[in-house]
């Protein structure tokens, strides 16, 4: 047995080892939420005592129960997502097809930063400005949904910008040339061309925002996430979110009910995860469809 298949073999046994645990992790985790939280999960864990009717459209307010949590969780992806959308898309563009190579180089490092600044701190710097905007506007301005979506918009702000830009700097020349060959400028080469064949590439970046978005803790905690409000009358106004409630109630419990409610709301909060991530992939395949050369 020569030297190079010796190192084949222990390439692939590593390899093989390292996908198996990470597998087992991940069965491991999801089996032990299963277990845990599929008892409680019920209308009565998401509603309490309310009508599901009621509380869908807003004729009675749930107490006690997830569905508040669930929709705050909702509309502060779908809020935080619209903000950092469109200024990612139109940054990777920029870098991707305008910015020259020594800007491009700076602003891809400076994206690089913010891709790993901890959580946490983008929670304070949303702090910061909700006290000097409380301070500015005469105690009128509190922690709020507007001032959570934007700071997690920030957040996830790097994965779209780098992903767009990925995507439209992979596409290949003979796809590139081919408008500008017959007379499309730029503008129009970008948009009818580039952009339709990176859309299901940059859609990647969107999953992994959205996921971000509905996971952190951290940030919304310091900037208008409580424990009881309700359904959010407004982008100003105080909500309720899932990652906050299971880490409220995983330190604040007091029975083994109450954990076991905690069990069920991270369960809920994987459903609604898998529930965006398959829709997103779901138009990524359609997009795929749409733009594959035929």
């Amino acid at each position: 047995m020569t030297t190079r298949s010796i190192k084949d073999r222990l390439l692939a046994g590593f390899s093989c080892t390292s996908a198996l645990l990470l597998t087992t992790g991940f069965a491991a985790i999801i089996g032990f939420l299963i277990v845990q939280g599929l008892p409680s999960l019920n209308l009565e864990l998401i509603f309490a005592d309310t009508s599901v009717q009621d509380a869908v459209f807003l004729r009675q307010q749930v107490f006690d129960g997830l569905f508040p949590a669930m929709a705050g969780t909702l509309f502060l992806v779908f809020l935080s997502i619209g903000m950092a959308l469109p200024l990612g898309l139109a940054t990777g563009i920029w870098l991707a097809e305008y910015a020259p190579p020594y800007l491009k180089k700076s602003f891809g490092i400076i994206v690089d930063i913010l891709a790993g600044i901890p959580s946490i701190l983008v929670g304070l710097f949303g702090f910061s400005v909700t006290i000097f905007l409380h301070t500015y506007y005469n105690n009128r301005i509190f922690p709020c949904l507007l001032i959570s979506a934007l700071s997690l918009a920030f957040l996830v702000l790097p994965y779209i910008v780098k992903m767009t830009q990925g995507a439209i700097e992979s596409i290949p020349l003979h796809i590139r040339l081919t408008a500008p060959s017959m007379g499309a400028s730029k503008f129009e080469n970008i948009f009818y061309v580039l952009l339709p064949s990176s859309l299901s590439d940059i859609l990647s970046g969107i999953v992994l925002a959205i996921g971000r978005c509905a996971e952190d803790t951290a940030v919304i905690m310091l900037t208008g996430v409580v424990a009881s409000a309700g359904i959010p009358k407004s982008v100003f106004s105080n909500f309720e979110a899932l990652p906050f409630y299971i880490y409220y109630t995983a330190s604040e419990y007091a029975d083994h009910s109450e954990l076991i409610k905690g069990y069920g709301a991270a369960l809920i909060l994987l459903l609604i995860c898998t529930g965006l991530f398959t829709l997103a992939h779901l138009i990524k395949y359609w997009i795929k469809q749409k733009t594959r050369v035929r």
